[in-house]
């Protein structure tokens, strides 16, 4: 067993688990409890630990990456919803319940891991900030860099903040981000859509040169149907894994 997947959805968990049995990603074992739960002592034994893991697509994207199963590295995209305007609720920010980076920052004080990735919404330059310094003052290197999905001809905008931190410091140099990270792909979108709707009018140009009009790449109706609303939260808050992958790209160029 080489990976600790850490998840409170029970639709996420059972996907997480298939997807294991379905050698989709590292083998490992599932924890259902709260992150508030989790004990320092219970996860040292792992050589990869993925918290707030979803479908479990920041596995899929180290294996997109080149990255293998026994590589350590911990992931972690810590719920939004307090820090995110899109959120159905009002934000709250560091006084919401759900704001669980500093109990996953304790864990990551507690064991000192060699290599994190991470993300956030992308509108959250409080979090991010707030991250940044409690990483640094913690002895690791650490950057951050807006990503879209389009970039890589996702057919929706789906902006995120992702995260590399490095625990011996070395490779960001005065930019705070590694050199390698020229090469992930760009957002070369020259207008942001209107209204509620991402895939208004919205054009752009992929990793592949091809411009199109975006286009709904997931039915969003549900019908009420239990099983595809459970999906839809999974898949909505779920990392775009090529993205990912760019990003842990950047990280093993770090680590060269």
């Amino acid at each position: 067993m080489t990976a600790y997947y850490n998840e409170i959805d029970p639709h996420a968990v059972a996907i997480i688990k298939q997807e294991i049995i379905d050698g989709v990603i590292a083998p490992g074992d599932v924890d259902d409890r709260s992150i508030m739960e989790v004990q320092a002592h219970e996860i040292r034994g792992y050589t990869q630990c993925h918290f707030f893991a979803g479908g479990g697509l920041w596995s899929v994207a180290a294996r997109l990456a080149g990255w293998r199963d026994d590589r350590p590295v911990w992931s972690g995209s810590v719920p939004c919803q307090p820090h995110s305007g899109a959120a159905s609720d009002r934000k709250r920010g560091f006084t919401d319940d759900r704001d669980l980076w500093p109990t996953w920052f304790s864990l990551i004080q507690e064991c000192n891991p060699e290599s994190i990735v991470g993300e956030q919404v992308d509108d959250s330059v409080a979090w991010i900030d707030r991250m940044l310094a409690d990483m640094e003052g913690a002895g690791f290197a650490v950057g951050a860099v807006d990503l879209p999905a389009c970039a890589v001809d996702a057919p929706l905008i789906g902006m995120r903040t992702y995260f590399v931190a490095q625990a011996d410091g070395a490779g960001l140099g005065e930019s705070g981000w590694p050199i390698a990270v020229a090469a992930a792909p760009k957002f070369d979108g020259s207008k942001r859509p209107s209204g509620r709707s991402c895939f208004s009018d919205y054009e752009t140009t992929g990793e592949l040169g091809r411009r199109r009009r975006l286009e709904r790449g997931v039915r969003l109706l549900s019908d009420d149907v239990p099983g595809r609303v459970a999906l839809l939260r999974v898949a909505g808050n779920a990392i775009n894994p090529v993205v990912g992958a760019h990003v842990i790209r950047a990280l093993m160029e770090m680590q060269k």
